[in-house]
């Protein structure tokens, strides 16, 4: 069984920085691609970044590309690092794992953690 746990969220004035980290337990986290996705109020929830098993591949969405940062250690963790960040990135954020390859639609990913929230003031 793996478990996702994040952490790193909070309260933020625009223009700010916040870095996320996901620890991932139980076995062969470096099988797992990992993704980050957010879910706003009354939205759906969305694809941030992806990273592969590697670390080699990763993929932003147009909106956070050149402020996000996806990367991931060799033990268990996967971080997101948040720059410039904007009103309209509040949301909680989510960590996610599948099994090999990337994927980039939430019905690709096997588990999820619980969520982080995220609040940008303007």
């Amino acid at each position: 069984q793996v478990q996702l746990v994040e952490s790193g969220g909070g309260l933020v004035q625009a223009g700010g920085s916040l870095r996320l980290s996901c620890i991932v337990s139980g076995r062969m986290f470096k099988n797992y691609a990992m993704g980050w996705f957010r879910q706003a109020p009354g939205k759906e929830r969305d694809l941030v970044a992806v990273i592969s098993r590697s670390g080699d591949v990763t993929y932003y969405a147009g909106s956070v590309k050149g402020r996000f940062t996806i990367s991931r250690d060799n033990a268990n963790t996967v971080y997101l690092q948040m720059n410039s960040l904007k009103p309209e990135d509040t949301a909680v954020y989510y960590c996610a794992a599948t099994w090999g390859g990337v994927g980039y639609r939430t019905d690709t990913y096997d588990y999820w953690g619980q969520g982080t929230q995220v609040t940008v003031s303007s």
